[in-house]
């Protein structure tokens, strides 16, 4: 299998890289940027016709697309772009995987509900209600990859954290080990997750669709799926345990409500996830959401 990364650069893509390190499995990362000592192919995927050549000439059998625009409130101001990275380059990827007979695992987020009122877990076939740019475009994308007829594993995900980038948990170690005082918004409730355990699901995707013997464009699991790590909780209750398990202990930690940091966009208020397709499905096993910190803040360590 040959299997080509975007956004190779970010989060996922860097744990897809680590992922990939156990694969007998060929794969090809792309980003728009080079960084020293990190092996990326340079490919815009808003451009049609690079994605498309890339893909012929390697003879790509998978594509993984962890690339976006993930500046949510910012979004609401570069609308175009946010759009062109969301939904554009999405649909770019599915007409070529569809040309090219390969499967397309796209990551979407909890960001395409949150507009209307609920307190079950999402799951799959629920309707979209985005309540901003960011949510909207992802939606939009989703939809774009459905329409094009070509093998998909759309997979929606929640409160992305990693060893890389910037990101929640990383901004809190800073925060918690700096700042005397903290409050925390507790009034969103959701799901962590960690990038290397939605990574080692998305391998286990791509290995079922090689050892699955099906024609072009018939890949029976075809489908949108849900992954987060298991468990419940708040940004309050998240930031607690953060602090805790990187020995942060003198600061004061306390709860807070969503209007105490006004924000352009309504985050959604309930990002809880229903896994259950994708555990049945192809047989993923979740970690627990504070195992799961731990191994990262050991690894920032």
């Amino acid at each position: 299998m040959t299997i080509l990364v975007t956004g190779a650069n970010g989060q996922l893509g860097n744990e897809m890289r680590l992922v990939a390190g156990r694969s007998s499995d060929r794969y090809i990362f792309t980003d728009v940027l080079e960084i020293p000592g990190l092996d990326t192919v340079i490919l815009d995927i808003t451009d049609l016709e690079a994605v498309r050549n890339l893909v012929a000439q390697n003879k790509v059998d998978a594509i993984v697309n962890c690339a976006a625009y993930t500046n949510v409130d910012k979004a609401e101001e570069d609308v175009e772009l946010c759009s062109l990275l969301n939904a554009k380059a999405p649909e770019n990827l599915a007409l070529v995987a569809e040309e090219a007979g390969a499967l397309l695992v796209h990551v979407s987020t909890d960001y395409v509900f949150g507009g209307d009122p609920y307190n079950t877990p999402c799951r799959e076939d629920q309707k979209g209600s985005p309540t901003g740019v960011y949510g909207l475009t992802k939606l939009q994308g989703e939809q774009a990859i459905v329409a094009s007829g070509c093998d998909y594993v759309i997979i929606r995900t929640a409160w992305l954290y990693s060893e890389f980038g910037r990101n929640f948990v990383k901004t809190m170690l800073s925060l918690t080990a700096t700042k005397p005082h903290l409050n925390v918004v507790f009034d969103q409730t959701g799901t962590p997750t960690y990038a290397l355990d939605l990574a080692e699901a998305i391998a286990t995707v791509i290995e079922d669709y090689a050892l699955s013997g099906h024609d072009k464009g018939s890949y029976p699991k075809t489908g949108i799926y849900h992954y987060s790590n298991e468990g419940v909780c708040s940004w309050f209750d998240f930031t607690k345990m953060i602090a805790e398990y990187a020995g942060n202990c003198s600061c004061d930690i306390q709860p807070c409500h969503s209007n105490e940091f006004p924000s352009k966009v309504t985050r959604p208020a309930y990002s809880v996830l229903d896994k259950t397709k994708i555990k049945q499905t192809f047989g993923v096993k979740v970690p627990y959401w504070t195992d799961s910190l731990k191994k990262c803040i050991n690894n920032l360590k």
